[in-house]
């Protein structure tokens, strides 16, 4: 088990949904969290309700100014979650440019430009715990997830290349695959969501797996099953079950 008594943990996205969750059982844990999103009234809110100790620091992740200033006024921490997101269902004969562009901007790159700043320090120290928010959509281009799909696909690779790159290290790199989760995001869909999960029920899972020394988790389990077969499909087998 990880010892969590007095670490540091700082969480991007962590206002609402399912970053706001995961503050909450951290903080319940002992970890004295650091929490970041756009809306410092959210984030004032959250962190009146932690129980433990805990602040915020205000972050907009599209720039990196912001960026660079709010992690040196973070200060040391033990541990990076990034749990920003942005998203649009979109099909490609509905390519919105400004939207498609908006979700790579904050699903992978916002998580770039603070691992700019957040892996230096730990590689330096030769310590750290690093967490990315991955989806089950990484695992194959769906239809209907233009931005989306790419962006979490791009997550999914960066954390596998860390993880790689820092075997043997004090730092450890994890990333978490989930899947429909309830908030204000899925509220865009209008399809059916199989196996949609409550945020509580979704952090739970994703500070169980924090806990462990596995690089990966997908979930629920049954449902990461289905994507996970697709990777092994032929093209048109796939299309033809999921267009």
């Amino acid at each position: 088990m990880r010892d969590w008594d007095g670490k540091r943990y700082w969480l991007v996205g962590a206002s609402e949904g399912l970053g706001r969750e995961v503050a909450l059982k951290l903080s319940r844990m002992g970890v004295e969290v650091i929490v970041s999103a756009r809306s410092e009234e959210r984030l004032q809110d959250l962190v009146a309700e932690l129980p433990g100790r805990a602040s915020y620091v205000p972050v907009d992740v599209s720039d990196p100014a912001s960026v660079a200033t709010a992690f040196a006024e973070v200060g040391e921490i033990d541990g990076f979650l990034y749990l920003a997101g942005a998203y649009w269902p979109m099909k490609t004969t509905e390519w919105d440019g400004e939207k498609a562009e908006a979700m790579v901007q904050v699903n992978l790159l916002g998580a770039m430009r603070c691992l700019a700043h957040v892996v230096p320090a730990f590689v330096e120290r030769d310590r750290g715990h690093i967490v990315l928010t991955g989806s089950l959509s990484a695992f194959r281009g769906l239809p209907g997830a233009i931005g989306y799909g790419a962006s979490k696909a791009g997550i999914a690779s960066l954390a596998e290349t860390m993880q790689g790159d820092l075997r043997g290290t004090g730092v450890e790199v994890q990333v978490v695959h989930p899947g429909f989760i309830k908030t204000r995001l899925t509220e865009k869909n209008d399809f059916t969501m199989p196996m949609i999960m409550e945020p509580d029920a979704a952090a739970a899972e994703f500070v169980d797996h924090m806990a462990t020394d596995h690089f990966q988790k997908s979930y629920p389990v049954p449902f990461s099953w289905l994507f996970r077969l697709t990777n092994l499909m032929p093209l048109w087998l796939f299309n033809r079950i999921f267009s």
